[in-house]
């Protein structure tokens, strides 16, 4: 195995999306991701639009984009290396609920919900420690917006 490869899956391995997961199953969801790499200014994903995979970021700086009233756009967030996207049109089968840009050249790798179907199917148990590892950056993420929400200035109670 090359250098380069050893490189990638201990990067991998240190990122939450496949923590858990045994030397088998990990094989096995490596080998179904594809790289793809994107310039500065590029738009990965569109709020709105159908999501048929999620991304883990290997290099770049990419921000996370809200369209609000009147056209204004609202930064939300920024991802990096090690942090993954898109995972909840994977879950829910929904639009994607954010634009994701890449601000500086990126590298991310893509796993396709045809593919984590394929691990669904070829092992169970790996599966289910995705969707735990999921469900946990989605807990961690809501707990942050809690945070944030609750040092907003409050409003007057209403009477």
């Amino acid at each position: 195995m090359a250098d380069g490869s050893l490189d990638l899956k201990a990067f991998l391995l240190a990122t939450p999306f496949f923590g858990g997961l045994s030397s088998a199953s990990f094989d096995l969801l490596v080998s179904m991701l594809v790289e793809r790499r994107f310039d500065a200014g590029t738009t990965i994903v569109a709020e709105g639009e159908p999501g048929r995979s999620m991304y883990v970021v290997h290099s770049g700086r990419l921000a996370v984009n809200k369209l609000l009233d009147a056209g204004r756009i609202l930064r939300i967030g920024s991802l990096e290396p090690g942090d993954f996207f898109g995972e909840m049109t994977l879950i829910e089968m929904q639009n994607r609920s954010a634009t994701v840009v890449a601000e500086t050249t990126t590298t991310l790798y893509e796993l396709t919900a045809q593919n984590l179907y394929r691990c669904y199917k070829a092992d169970i148990h790996a599966y289910v420690i995705i969707m735990q590892n999921i469900n946990r950056e989605l807990c961690r993420r809501l707990r942050r917006a809690d945070d944030r929400t609750a040092k907003l200035p409050t409003l007057p109670a209403e009477r």
